[in-house]
C-alpha cells in the first residue's frame, strides 16, 4: 500500500512541529507533504499537493477550518479531513459531521489516540475502495477481500489469525502481512475497528443491553468490551448511547 500524503493546517507553528516530531508517521505508512497556517494557504496547498489526509484546526486566520473543508469538498471529495481543535462545543461537532469529516480530536493531542484515528481512516479508505471495485465489477475477488468479508459476516464468533488460517488454508504470518500490505494496518487493528463499528450501530439502533451489544460484537466479556470501546471512542458504550439520545432531543 502506498504511503498516505498528509497536509497539516494550524496557525500555531508549535502544533505543526509537534505533529511532525511527536507522531511516528512512518510507522503508520504516512508522510507529511506540506503545512499551512491560514485558510487561504490551506486551500492553495490542497489544490497543489492533493493530499490524502488533511489535519485541520477550526480556528485559523482568514478563513475558518470548517469553511476550508466546505470549499475543498466541492473540488476534492476524496480527501479525508480530521479536525484537531480546542473547541469542545457540540455545535462545532454538528457542523463537522455535516461536512463528513473523518474524526474530531481535541487539543492537547493524545498521539496514541491519534494513531488509532489514522489507522481507522486507512481502514475506511480500504473499504471505500473495495465498495467502488464491487460497484464497477472491474476487479476479480482478491484474497484480502474474501478474508475481510468473512470477518464481517462472523463478527460474533471467535476470529483470530489461526481461525482464518484454517478457513482459507493460508499461513497466519502470510495473512498478517496481507493486512499490512493491502490495508496498511495490522490484523488486530482492523478487527477492533469493525467490531467497534458494529457496536456503535447496535447501540444507536437497538435497545440491547451493553452485555448483549458486546456479545453480538464479538466480546464474551462485557468489561473487556467496555474498556476497548472507551479506548477507541473516548467514552463508554453507555455514554455513547446517552449522548446520541440527548442530541436527538435538542
Amino acid at each position: 500500500m502506498k504511503k498516505l500524503r498528509v497536509l497539516l493546517v494550524d496557525d500555531e507553528i508549535m502544533i505543526r512541529e509537534g505533529f511532525k516530531k511527536l507522531f511516528d508517521w512512518e510507522a503508520h505508512d504516512c508522510e507529511v507533504v506540506g503545512e499551512a497556517a491560514d485558510g487561504m494557504e490551506a486551500l492553495a496547498q490542497i489544490d497543489s499537493l492533493r493530499p490524502d489526509i488533511v489535519i485541520m484546526d477550526i480556528n485559523i486566520p482568514i478563513m475558518s477550518g470548517l469553511k476550508v473543508i466546505q470549499v475543498s469538498r466541492m473540488k476534492h471529495p476524496q480527501i479525508a479531513f480530521v479536525i484537531v481543535s480546542g473547541y469542545d462545543d457540540f455545535s462545532y461537532c454538528q457542523q463537522a459531521l455535516r461536512l463528513q469529516i473523518t474524526d474530531y480530536i481535541l487539543k492537547p493531542v493524545n498521539y496514541e489516540e491519534f494513531g488509532i484515528c489514522i489507522d481507522n481512516l486507512k481502514i475506511s479508505l480500504y473499504e471505500k475502495r473495495v465498495s467502488e471495485e464491487q460497484e464497477n465489477e472491474e476487479q476479480e475477488d482478491r484474497v484480502i477481500n474474501s478474508i475481510t468479508r468473512y470477518m464481517q459476516e462472523h463478527l460474533a464468533e471467535e476470529i483470530s489469525l489461526a481461525v482464518l488460517s484454517e478457513e482459507f488454508h493460508l499461513h497466519p504470518q502470510y495473512i498478517s502481512q496481507l493486512f499490512k500490505n493491502e490495508i496498511g494496518v495490522g490484523f488486530l487493528a482492523y478487527l477492533t475497528n469493525i467490531r467497534m463499528e458494529k457496536a456503535k450501530k447496535l447501540l444507536l439502533s437497538s435497545s440491547l443491553s451493553i452485555a448483549e451489544v458486546a456479545e453480538k460484537s464479538g466480546y464474551s466479556d462485557y468489561r473487556v468490551f467496555t474498556k476497548t470501546f472507551k479506548k477507541s471512542e473516548g467514552i463508554t458504550p453507555s455514554q455513547y448511547r446517552r449522548e446520541f439520545l440527548e442530541s436527538k432531543e435538542m
